[in-house]
């Protein structure tokens, strides 16, 4: 394992964050802010993910502040959107106008179900009632997963948020996804052009799932998830993975 972390490191270049969060979502900072944060950082390329949904109407303004900020440093600055998969067959809850967007950041945060997405507390009564089995929602979030990509990539190019965090959140480990899955998954980045975040935030994907990844020639690349301008381009499970 220890050669392959040092395998992992340097293949991946520490002086991007492909997502970071602002005041007009999940975050606490303006653009602006987040962007000078980014600069003192040393870094050289930040990716803006804001989450959206049906109800998004800021996407314009968003893309607009991004704009207006690229005018104030050399760093390359993109606009993209943190998408959920709602849907096992994949469906986003795509906001209103994509228009503005460079890339969508394809989540799974909930658990999607026929009977529509359960959030982690929901799954994880459900696992303990033995009404869920940890082989059905390790196969369930891939294949959510593996379907969110095909249909986010029609669209704009695709990167793919905090992968598997679903899991620790509902008491799993990555033990349940077997390699089967992750070839499933990898095959599905290749094919779509995926590139997928190491998040230092949710501290996912685990090593070895970052490990299987790579052997399979998938682009990984560090994403802090930062809600505070403080956060961005600051890497410590990176440098441990």
């Amino acid at each position: 394992m220890g050669a392959e972390r040092e395998t992992v490191i340097e293949a991946l270049d520490l002086t991007v964050d492909a997502h970071a969060h602002t005041g007009f979502a999940a975050g606490r900072d303006s653009v602006g802010v987040v962007v000078s944060a980014a600069d003192r950082a040393g870094l050289t390329a930040l990716t803006f993910a804001d989450q959206v949904g049906p109800d998004t109407t800021w996407l314009p303004a968003y893309a607009d502040a991004v704009r207006r900020a690229q005018l104030r440093t050399e760093m390359t600055l993109r606009v993209a959107a943190e998408v959920e998969v709602v849907q096992p067959d994949g469906w986003l809850a795509w906001p209103a106008d994509l228009g503005p967007l460079e890339a969508i950041s394809v989540a799974v945060s909930r658990l999607p179900l026929a009977t529509g997405p359960l959030a982690p507390r929901e799954v994880r009564a459900m696992l303990s009632a033995g009404e869920l089995t940890a082989e059905q929602v390790a196969e369930s979030v891939i294949v959510a997963t593996v379907r969110g990509l095909e249909r986010a990539s029609r669209y704009a190019p695709t990167q793919l948020a905090r992968p598997l965090s679903l899991l620790a959140q509902v008491g799993l480990d990555d033990a349940a996804i077997t390699p089967d899955m992750v070839d499933a998954l990898a095959a599905a980045c290749r094919e779509t052009g995926t590139i997928v975040e190491v998040s230092e935030a949710w501290r996912c994907p685990s090593a070895r799932i970052v490990a299987l990844l790579r052997a399979a020639r998938v682009t990984l690349v560090p994403a802090s998830d930062a809600r505070y301008a403080a956060e961005v381009g600051q890497w410590q499970y990176l440098r441990r993975v």
